[in-house]
C-alpha cells in the first residue's frame, strides 16, 4: 500500500495497493477527482494538477525496530566476516606455498613440465585466497562498525544490570 497527500491540503491522504509507481499515481489521481465530484476537496486545485505532483506520505518506523535491525545486521557482517576468515585460513598454507614456487619461473633452472603442471594447478588454489584474503579484508573494515554497534548494545544492557544490582 502506498499512500499520497497534496501539498495544497496535507490532511487528505490517498491510499492506493502497490508500491509508489506510475500507476499508482494514476490510480491516487482518479480517486482525487472522485473527491472533487463529490465536492469533498477543501482546497481548489490549480488546472494542470497531475499525479507526479503527489507527495508520498511514508509511515516512520519504529526506533526500537530500528535498533534491532541494526543489531541483526551487525551480527549477520561478524557472522559473514568469521566465515570468510576460516575460508582465508584454510587456503592460506596451501597458497603460500604455491606462491614460493612461482619464483622458479624467474629463474634460469631448468624446469620439468610435471612442475609447471603442479603450479598451474596451484593457481586456482593460489586465486581463491587471494580472493578470499581481499573480501576478508573489506568485511573486517565493515565489521569494525558492527562490532561498535554490538558494544553500544551490550554496554546498555551491562550499565542496566549493574543499576539493578547496585539497587538491591
Amino acid at each position: 500500500m502506498v499512500r499520497y497527500t497534496l501539498p495544497q491540503s496535507p490532511e487528505i491522504i490517498l491510499t492506493v495497493k502497490g508500491k509508489d509507481s506510475t500507476k499508482a499515481r494514476e490510480e491516487a489521481m482518479d480517486r482525487l477527482m472522485e473527491l472533487m465530484d463529490k465536492g469533498e476537496l477543501p482546497t481548489e486545485l490549480k488546472e494542470g494538477f497531475g499525479p507526479k505532483q503527489f507527495v508520498e506520505v511514508k509511515e516512520l518506523e519504529d526506533t526500537a525496530s530500528e535498533g534491532e535491525d541494526a543489531i541483526t545486521e551487525a551480527i549477520q557482517i561478524l557472522s559473514n566476516l568469521a566465515s570468510l576468515k576460516l575460508k582465508m585460513m584454510e587456503s592460506r598454507e596451501e597458497a603460500l606455498k604455491i606462491r614460493a614456487a612461482i619464483d622458479i619461473l624467474f629463474t634460469d633452472e631448468p624446469v620439468s613440465a610435471e612442475e609447471i603442471g603442479r603450479l598451474k594447478d596451484g593457481f586456482k588454489v593460489l586465486k581463491n585466497f587471494a580472493q578470499a584474503n581481499v573480501r576478508y579484508r573489506e568485511a573486517r573494515s565493515k565489521a569494525e562498525e558492527a562490532r561498535a554497534i554490538l558494544d553500544d548494545a551490550l554496554q546498555s544492557n551491562e550499565a542496566e544490570n549493574k543499576a539493578q544490582k547496585s539497587g538491591k
